[in-house]
Formats: C-alpha cells, structure tokens, sequence
C-alpha cells in the first residue's frame, strides 16, 4: 500500500474506534458514575479531532500551499488545545466533587471491556504510525501517534482504578484517576496550544 494511503486509512481507523470509545466510555462511565470512564471517553472525541487534522493534511494532497496548510493546521491545533482545557477543567471539578462528598461508583463490566480493549489495539497503532510517519517523513503523524501512545497510559489508567474499586472497594480511585486524566488533558492541550511536540527525537 502507497505509504500516504496507509497514513489514510490509519487516520479514518482512529477517527472512527476513537468516536466508538468515546461514546461507549461516557455511557459506560454515565450509568456507572464513573469520572474516570466520561473522562477518558471525552479525551477519545478530542483524540478524533486530532485523526480529523490528519484526514485532511494526507487527502488533500498538493491542493493548497505550503502556508495556507501550515495556517489551517495550526488553527486547527489551537481548537484541540481549547477543548483539551474545557475538558480538563470539567473532568477537575466532577473528580474533586466526587472526593468531597464521597461519591462510591459502580462496577461497571463495560468500562472493562473498552478500556481491555483499548489496551490491545492502541499500542499496535501507535507502532504503525510512527514507523509510517518515519518512512514519510511526516512530523505530524509522528506526533499524532504519540497521543494514540498517551491514550494507552489513560487506558491502563482507567482500567486499574476500575480494578481497584470493583476488587478493593477504593472507591476513591476512580476520582483520584480522573485527577492524572486531568494532568494528561492540560499536558496536551499545552502541546497542541504551543505547535506540538518536537517529533524529530524518536
């Protein structure tokens, strides 16, 4: 396969499990009262809308300039960082309200089973995109794959405060996860805010 089609089709792969995680995690988190599962599943919308940013920059192909791509990227990279914030600030409030008032979640099997299988499928992505994005060059697949390669960490994140709450009874892990979501969501809103990681030192 051409090297820009796998960029491609990789692109749409992540753009569409990223949707299918996210609204499967917020259920999944919403019925059980589970912040860490609507916490991981909203970062899922906003890592689509990086897939998104990638969709465009390998189908438009030669279409637009240099500059103009560079500008609307960049436009584009600010309104991730944007929403990484509002997020990050919703995910703080609804962890420390849950601490505060001691707010006991419920065992939910389905946010096990997405977040196992997240645990699967998100490592062998990420290999596959960065060693794509190194074959083509391409600093922002790069980068792209090292938030697929974050959504892993949030993923076992997620599943051991899963664990620890339904075999435990920390109920308290779950909030206490959603603050190192928070910390995850700020750190990359503050790359996508400044341009990005430099993708150049792998």
């Amino acid at each position: 396969m051409d090297l820009k089609k796998r960029a491609l089709f990789l692109s749409y792969f992540t753009v569409i499990y990223n949707i299918l995680e996210g609204i499967i995690s917020v259920a999944a988190g919403l019925f059980a009262g589970s912040i860490s599962l609507i916490g991981f599943g909203f970062d899922s919308f906003v890592e689509s809308l990086s897939g998104g940013v990638m969709i465009w920059r390998f189908s438009l192909g030669d279409k637009l300039s240099q500059e103009a791509e560079e500008k609307i990227e960049r436009q584009a990279e600010r309104f991730v960082a944007v929403t990484f914030f509002v997020l990050a600030a919703y995910v703080l409030y609804e962890s420390v309200k849950k601490l505060v008032f001691h707010e006991v979640p419920e065992i939910s099997l389905l946010g096990f089973a997405i977040t196992i299988l997240s645990l699967i499928i998100m490592p062998a992505l990420y290999l596959v995109k960065r060693e794509t994005g190194k074959r083509l060059g391409s600093k922002s697949l790069i980068a792209d794959s090292k938030e697929t390669l974050a959504c892993c960490y949030l993923s076992a994140a997620v599943l051991i405060g899963l664990v620890f709450n339904a075999w435990l009874g920390w109920w308290w892990a779950d909030p206490i996860v959603g603050l190192l979501i928070v910390y995850f969501l700020i750190k990359e809103g503050i790359e996508a805010w400044s341009g990005g990681c430099k993708c150049g030192d792998e």
